[in-house]
C-alpha cells in the first residue's frame, strides 16, 4: 500500500513522516527530476506494511516552483512509480480555512483520502475549537485530529489509514466545468477520462508534466488556443469559488474564541527579534554563541577521541606484526579515519544548533530580515535559505534553490552558495585555528578561537554577497522576482527531532566523508611509502651506514625520523607535491600542503586526513603524537622555522574559504543547470579568488 503525505508548508508533514516511518526511511530523487523524494515504511494495525511518500509542501495544486510541480504529477499519473493508493492530507488546525483549499483540490482528483488535523494542541491554546465529526460528515472523508510534535493520535491515524478505501467524489458545490466547458470536454475526450478537474489541471499544467509526449503537448496546446483558455484568469476564479464553498463547510465547525490573542506571543517576540535595528544585533549574537559553542562544548569529547586513536595506534604497533599491511592499516587507514572522526562533536553541535533555530521558527525570520538587503545585491530573500543551508552543505542547498521562481535569482544563488563556508571546511578551520590562535577568553566569556571561526564564516558570506553583486550586472534577465514566505509561529524545539538530526547528519558526515578519506588515505599511503627507481634502497643504505659509523648521539636519536622524512620527499607523493610547489610557494604552502590541496578536491575535509597520513608516514613508526602536535612541530628544512605560522595558516584558511574544493558541488551545479558552462565558470572564478586572497594575506603578514 502506497500512501502520499500532502500538505501546505509548515503543517508538520515532515514530523508526521518521521513518526510514521522512524529510522526506516531513505532519501532519493523522483525519476528524472532533481527533487528530493523521501520514502519510508510503516506497519499498520492490520499488519499491512505501508510505503509512505513525503511529497513537497505546496499551498495549492498550481505550482510556483519545480518542487511544487511534483505534487500534481505524482497524484495524476497512474504510471508514475510514486502514484499513491491513497492520500493523507496534513492540515494545520490553527489555519484550517487556508489548508482546506488544497484539500478540496486533491479531493476533486478522485483519490481515496483522509484529512489529518495536526497541531490540535496549538489550536486549543489559541482558543480554536474544531468539530472533527461534523467536518468529516460535510467533506465525506475521515478526519483525524493529532499532534505530531507530541506524538498524540498516531495509532488512531494508523487505524484510519488501514480503514480508508473510499474514493472522493468531486466536490458537489464546485462545478469546474463552468470555467472552460469546451476545452475540458475536448481534453476529456483526448485523455479518455471522466474527471473534469483532472482535465482542467492538465490544461493549466501540461508544460510541467513529463508523462505527455511532445506530440501530446502540442495537441493540448492547440486545444488551449482553439478555446481561448486563459489559465491565470481561470485559476483566480476557481480559487475564489473554492474559498466561498469552504466558508459554508467551516460554518459552525471552527469556533475561534481566542482570535484576539491568537498570535500574541509570536507578535511580541517578532517585535524584538525582527526589529529593524535590534534584529540584526540579536542574529549576530546568536552566531557568536554558535561558533563559541562549537569550540567550547566540543573540547573534551575531541580530546577523548584524539587520545583513543593514539592508544589504538600504539596498541597496533605493539601487538601487530611489522610489515606493509600493518603500516597501511595504522599509518594509512587509521590515521585518515582519525582525522575525520575527531570532528564529529563539532559537526553534531553545529547541526543541533541549526536544527533548533529551524524548529523554533527563527530561521524563517532571518530570511525575512535579509530580503531587503539581499535585493540590493541581486538576490532575493529566498536566496538566504540556500545560503544559510550552505553552512551545513552546499549540495542540498544548491538543490533547494529550485524554489526560487526567478531564473536570474536562482542562477546567482547557485553560483555563490558554495562560497558560504560549509561543515566540510569546519575541520580545516578548527585544526588550523587550534594551531595558531591561543585558547583565550575575550571579555571573560567569548572564546578567541570561536571569534576567529566566526570571522571565517563572515568573510565567506560577505564574499558571496559581493560576487552576487557583480553577477547582478553580468547576468541579464527580463523577469521580475518576488518573495513570499509564511512565517510560522514560534514553538519550542522538538528535542527528539534535534537529536535525530544530530545523529543523521553526523552519520552522513562520517560515512560520506569517511569513504572518500579512507580511499584517499590508502592511495596516499601507497604514494607516500614507495618511490621510483632505487631511491628508497639508496636512502636505506645511506642511513644504515650512518647508524653503523656515526657516534653523534643527537644524530642517532633522530635517525629514524630523518630517514622517514627523506623517504617521503623522494616518494611518488613527494615528487607530485614538489612539482606544484613553485606555484603555491608564494602562498606560503610547502609541497606537503600541496598534496593536501590535490587530494581535498574530492572532499574539502580530506585535507585533515591527508595531513594525518602524510605526517604519520613522515614521522616514522614510533611517533604517535596527535596530528595537531605533528603539524605544530613541523619545521621548514631550509630555514628551521615553523611551517604553520599565523601567515601560512590564515592563507590556507582563506584558500579553503574561497576555493571550489568539492567534486560533489561541481556535479550538482551541472545537474541543476543542465550545462557545464556554469560549474566551469564557478570553478575558475572561485579558484582565482582563493589564490589571490591567499597570496595577499601571506605576502602582507609573513
Amino acid at each position: 500500500m502506497r500512501i502520499a503525505l500532502v500538505g501546505n508548508p509548515n503543517t508538520g508533514k515532515s514530523t508526521l513522516f518521521n513518526l510514521l516511518t522512524g529510522l526506516n526511511q531513505k532519501i532519493g530523487n523522483f525519476p528524472g527530476i532533481t527533487v528530493d523524494k523521501k520514502t519510508g515504511f510503516s506497519k499498520l494495525p492490520n499488519q499491512q506494511t505501508a510505503e509512505i511518500i513525503d511529497l513537497p509542501g505546496t499551498y495549492s495544486l498550481y505550482p510556483k516552483s519545480k518542487d511544487e510541480s511534483i505534487v500534481f504529477q505524482v497524484l495524476a499519473d497512474k504510471n508514475n512509480p510514486s502514484h499513491p493508493d491513497m492520500v493523507v492530507l496534513v492540515a494545520d488546525a490553527t489555519n484550517l480555512r487556508r489548508n482546506l483549499l488544497l484539500c478540496s483540490q486533491v479531493a476533486d482528483l478522485g483519490l481515496p483520502m483522509l484529512l489529518v488535523l495536526n497541531m490540535t494542541d496549538m489550536a486549543q491554546k489559541e482558543g480554536i475549537q474544531i468539530n472533527a465529526d461534523k467536518l468529516a460528515e460535510r467533506l465525506g472523508i475521515q478526519v483525524v485530529a493529532i499532534s505530531a510534535r507530541k506524538n498524540e493520535g498516531l495509532e488512531k491515524l494508523k487505524t484510519a489509514i488501514a480503514n480508508t478505501s473510499k474514493v472522493c467524489t468531486q466536490v458537489a458545490n464546485i462545478d469546474v466545468d463552468i470555467f472552460a466547458p469546451e476545452a475540458i470536454k475536448a481534453i476529456k475526450a483526448k485523455l479518455n477520462t471522466t474527471n473534469d478537474y483532472y482535465a482542467l489541471q492538465v490544461l493549466h499544467q501540461h508544460e510541467h508534466l513529463t508523462f505527455f509526449t511532445p506530440q501530446e503537448q502540442q495537441e493540448i496546446e492547440e486545444i488551449e488556443k482553439g478555446n481561448d483558455f486563459e489559465s491565470s484568469k481561470i485559476q483566480g476564479a476557481e480559487t475564489i469559488a473554492r474559498y466561498r464553498y469552504l466558508s459554508t463547510i467551516l460554518k459552525d465547525v471552527v469556533i475561534d474564541t481566542g482570535a484576539a490573542k491568537k498570535f500574541k506571543v509570536t507578535d511580541k517576540l517578532d517585535s524584538i527579534l525582527t526589529n529593524r535595528f535590534w534584529g540584526f544585533f540579536i542574529f549576530i549574537a546568536i552566531l557568536f554563541f554558535i561558533f563559541n559553542a562549537i569550540f567550547s562544548w566540543s573540547a573534551y569529547p575531541m580530546e577523548l577521541i584524539e587520545t583513543s586513536f593514539i592508544w589504538l595506534t600504539d596498541m597496533g604497533h605493539a601487538h601487530l606484526p611489522d610489515g606493509v599491511l600493518t603500516n597501511l592499516l595504522l599509518d594509512g587507514v587509521l590515521a585518515g579515519l582519525g582525522g575525520i572522526v575527531i570532528f564529529i562533536p563539532q559537526i553534531a553541535i553545529l547541526f543541533a544548533l541549526i536544527s533548533i533555530l529551524e524548529d523554533t521558527g527563527y530561521m524563517a525570520r532571518v530570511t525575512f530580515m535579509m530580503d531587503k538587503i539581499m535585493r540590493k545585491f541581486g538576490l532575493s530573500g529566498k536566496s538566504v535559505v540556500p545560503m544559510i543551508g550552505g553552512i551545513a552543505c552546499a549540495v542540498p542547498s544548491i538543490m533547494s534553490a529550485r524554489n526560487i521562481e526567478s531564473w536570474k535569482d536562482r542562477i546567482i544563488t547557485i553560483m555563490v552558495t558554495p562560497l558560504v563556508s560549509c561543515s566540510a571546511r569546519l575541520p580545516v578551520y578548527t585544526l588550523l585555528i587550534s594551531l595558531v590562535v591561543p585558547n583565550k577568553m575575550v571579555f571573560g566569556f567569548l572564546s578567541l578561537q570561536g571569534l576567529t571561526l566566526m570571522a571565517m564564516y563572515v568573510i565567506s558570506i560577505v564574499a558571496a554577497i559581493l560576487v552576487a553583486l557583480v553577477m547582478k550586472f553580468i547576468i541579464k534577465a527580463k523577469e521580475k522576482s518576488y518573495f513570499i514566505m509564511e512565517l510560522p509561529v514560534y514553538r519550542m524545539p522538538r528535542w527528539k527531532n534535534v537529536i535525530f538530526t544530530m545523529y543523521e547528519k553526523s552519520k552522513t558526515f562520517v560515512l560520506e566523508a569517511g569513504k572518500v578519506i579512507i580511499a584517499i588515505s590508502i592511495v596516499l599511503w601507497v604514494l607516500a611509502s614507495y618511490g621510483p627507481g632505487k631511491r628508497f634502497e639508496n636512502i636505506e643504505q645511506k642511513y644504515t651506514t650512518i647508524e653503523s659509523t656515526s657516534t653523534d648521539s643527537v644524530q642517532l636519536a633522530s635517525l629514524e625520523r630523518d630517514k622517514a622524512a627523506e623517504k617521503l620527499e623522494n616518494s611518488y607523493a613527494g615528487i607530485l607535491g614538489q612539482t606544484i610547489e613553485p606555484a603555491i610557494k608564494p602562498l606560503g604552502f610547502d609541497w606537503k600542503i600541496g598534496i593536501a590541496l590535490i587530494t581535498s578536491f574530492a572532499a574539502r575535509e580530506a585535507f585533515v586526513g591527508t595531513m594525518s597520513t602524510i605526517y604519520s608516514v613522515d614521522s616514522g613508526d614510533e611517533d604517535t603524537a596527535t596530528i595537531r602536535n605533528k603539524m605544530r612541530d613541523a619545521k621548514d628544512p631550509a630555514t628551521g622555522l615553523p611551517i604553520f605560522t599565523f601567515a601560512t595558516s590564515l592563507s590556507l584558511m582563506l584558500f579553503y574559504a574561497f576555493a571550489m574544493q568539492c567534486m560533489s558541488t561541481v556535479a550538482v551545479v551541472y545537474r541543476e543547470t543542465k550545462s557545464w558552462k556554469w560549474p566551469m565558470i564557478q570553478l575558475v572564478y572561485m579558484t582565482a579568488m582563493a589564490y589571490v586572497a591567499s597570496l595577499i594575506a601571506y605576502q602582507f603578514l609573513k
